[in-house]
């Protein structure tokens, strides 16, 4: 039996054998909508299927051509804490994949918090990290607002939001049908949102926004809870959360309906083979398309280099994305890959990188 195949089967006995990980619990119940049927939820571009069949994954595991990752990848150590912002600021600290620390004055954010080991049903199999997180746990400020953007493990790691509830109590922000899973796991603080949907606190602002995607944690219950990224408006700035996405028209839309971001937070990796990884996940070039289509003042990648998803290298979403840059004719500066740890103050009328951790 073929590696990617022993791979698959390992991943599917632990899913059976973990049962809080298979169903990602009872999904949505609600009204039909133009993305839900009343059982599952749909993209908004009617080309882009929401997970592509079961056979079309053996095909790509059967026939991978992998480019080898290194086992560990040692990076910088950041011994101090992440600057605070001044008014009217963020500041982004890059901790790994797709996880962000986002903070404004009086607010602490996270983007969908990986510090597992592995991204998977079990911790014994599954993609492992190459590197440690860029802003280790019990370095983190205190975590107000966390935004989950869909079920999938790479981006809800369960025991990350556990161990965020025991130590710090922050507001859990997701998509519909999330919020029964996070709530049988004992998250007390959840709030679950449709698209458009928005949540005004404590001076800030989040709104659910499309993304072209879809949603699972095991062989079953595909497509029954909601995937989706995030506007986040605080203290004058707005940063948009793309979490997992492919490239649609929907970026125009969220820049015509809540504004241009001052910081997009983009996928770029995880995108090869393009046959199969082309509806749900960006290439670099078209998360450049996207930076330009949102008209953001600033973009940082995100979803690289952390863990090996599919067939790209680990240095080539970073070096395609330069590639892209180039022939899109977008500044260098203007879209930047940080290293681990690495920061960016942001201002509504101004974006000064900061090489820290780099």
């Amino acid at each position: 039996m073929e590696r990617p195949l022993r791979k698959l089967l390992g991943l599917v006995t632990g899913a059976y054998a973990t049962r809080r990980s298979i169903a990602g619990g009872p999904g949505h119940r609600g009204a039909r909508s133009d993305h839900f049927d009343g059982a599952v939820f749909r993209n908004e571009n009617p080309a882009a299927t929401a997970g592509k069949p079961f056979g079309d994954f053996l095909r790509w595991q059967r026939t991978s051509r992998r480019t080898p990752w290194p086992d560990w990848v040692e990076h910088p150590a950041v011994t101090s804490a992440p600057p605070r912002p001044g008014p009217g600021e963020c500041v982004a600290t890059f901790v790994n994949h797709i996880t962000f620390l986002l903070q404004f004055r009086g607010l602490n954010v996270l983007t969908d918090p990986v510090y597992s080991e592995r991204c998977s049903p079990v911790q014994w199999a599954g993609p492992r990290r190459v590197h440690a997180p860029g802003v280790p746990f019990d370095r983190l400020p205190r975590i107000d607002l966390v935004l989950v953007s869909h079920n999938h493990y790479d981006h809800l790691d369960i025991d990350t939001l556990q161990r965020l509830e025991r130590e710090h109590r922050p507001v859990f922000l997701t998509g519909l049908g999330n919020g029964p899973f996070l709530q049988q796991h004992g998250l007390t603080r959840v709030h679950e949102f449709d698209w458009w949907q928005s949540r005004d606190a404590d001076g800030w602002r989040s709104t659910y926004v499309p993304a072209q995607h879809w949603s699972g944690r095991g062989l079953q219950g595909r497509n029954r809870t909601l995937w989706g990224g995030f506007v986040l408006e605080a203290d004058g700035c707005r940063v948009y959360f793309a979490g997992d996405t492919g490239y649609w028209r929907h970026f125009g839309t969220i820049r015509d309906r809540r504004g241009a971001p001052d910081l997009a937070l983009l996928p770029i990796g995880a995108y090869e083979p393009r046959w199969f990884m082309r509806d749900q996940h960006m290439d670099p070039a078209e998360a450049v398309r996207a930076h330009l289509d949102l008209n953001a003042r600033q973009s940082l990648a995100t979803h690289y280099g952390c863990f090996q998803l599919t067939d790209e290298g680990i240095d080539e979403p970073v070096r395609e994305l330069g590639i892209a840059r180039r022939a899109q004719d977008v500044q260098e500066d203007r879209f930047v890959a940080l290293t681990p740890g690495g920061t960016l103050h942001v201002r509504a009328d101004r974006a000064v990188t900061q090489p820290r951790g780099e």
